[in-house]
């Protein structure tokens, strides 16, 4: 009898009458899930539950952004919620009349562009260290680094510390004092510390360094958590003014946007007390319509972003996760 060379899996069947023969059995079919009632209730419970957060997340953005499109004396009216009442485009023919907004965006830029990555670089490296069973000083180094994040010298005492470093009126004044942040140096250690130990012993096995451990073993395994801490300092930085009003006040080539957008916003809101809202002189032009519109111009560069890191800052935060 010839071997069949179909793909077809037969097995043994009822014996025929012509010497035996295999019969191809049907192939059970795969038993269905019969949902309970209580799993259709949790299925409904969390589809309202889902929607209902959706909504209260979104709505606030969109909400900004209808305002933002909206004239300003009508605004003030309130009652607006998804679409524009009144189109107009001078909320952001406003904020993008600032004289120093070039400066200001490309410094804004490059001190979220370098701070990001210096940050990211020197934390990293901090946390390799602190994360090795071996280091002599690890209880001690993290100990202190702890205790920064409660205790700090306080406002003068930090400017007078600048000033000294001559670090006030540059450019480096945003990126030199953040480089080291305790939080993210521990959320990097504790991320690394999940890493199984038996990679590193190969590595050692084979020859390696703790550089290419560093480099070639273990960053590969982190890009999630670096992700997340890179958004997190891309953040900060992007959203950060104060500094600049403390630091760089007299000097507008460091200027930034936010410390821009916030001059406009207190000269329309003094313009706007002191105006009358019946005269067409600068009236259009309401602080509650230009808070809206600067805050869709600093938040449109966050929310073209995120979408690129959300696989990873998802993985990011599930620290530890890695188990030996």
């Amino acid at each position: 009898m010839g071997r069949n060379n179909s793909e077809e899996q037969f097995v043994p069947g009822v014996e025929s009458g012509n010497g035996g023969s295999f019969e191809k059995m049907p192939v059970p079919k795969p038993t269905k899930y019969k949902k309970t009632t209580g799993d259709k209730v949790f299925s409904v419970c969390n589809i309202i539950f889902m929607v209902l957060f959706v909504t209260i997340t979104i709505y606030p953005i969109l909400n900004t952004l209808a305002i933002s499109f909206n004239d300003g004396i009508d605004a003030v009216k309130g009652g607006i919620h998804l679409i524009p009442r009144k189109f107009s485009l001078n909320n952001y023919r406003s904020v993008f009349a600032m004289r120093n907004l070039t400066t200001g965006l490309f410094i804004s830029v490059a001190r979220t562009v370098l701070g990001t990555l210096i940050g990211l670089l020197f934390n990293a490296i901090l946390a390799f260290l602190v994360s090795r069973k071996r280091f002599l000083l690890k209880k001690s180094l993290t100990a202190f680094w702890v205790v920064t994040m409660y205790v700090n010298g306080g406002m003068i005492p930090v400017l007078l510390l600048y000033k000294n470093l001559k670090l006030t009126s540059t450019f480096w004044v945003y990126i030199i004092p953040g480089i080291i942040s305790a939080f993210n140096m521990l959320v990097m250690r504790t991320f690394m510390e999940g890493i199984p130990d038996s990679l590193e012993e190969a590595a050692q096995i084979d020859g390696a360094g703790y550089g290419t451990i560093f480099i070639k073993i273990l960053s590969p395994l982190c890009k999630p958590m670096y992700a997340t801490i890179a958004l997190f300092i891309a953040v900060g930085h992007w959203n950060s003014w104060f500094d600049t009003m403390l630091y760089n006040r007299l000097s507008t080539e460091y200027t930034t946007l936010q410390y821009e957008l916030m001059k406009l916003l207190s000269s329309v809101t003094s313009q706007s007390s002191k105006s009358d809202p019946n005269s067409g002189d600068g009236a259009n032009i309401q602080p509650v319509s230009v808070r809206a519109a600067a805050s869709i111009v600093t938040m449109a560069p966050i929310v073209c972003l995120y979408p690129f890191l959300q696989k990873y800052f998802v993985s990011g935060l599930t620290i530890g996760g890695v188990k030996e």
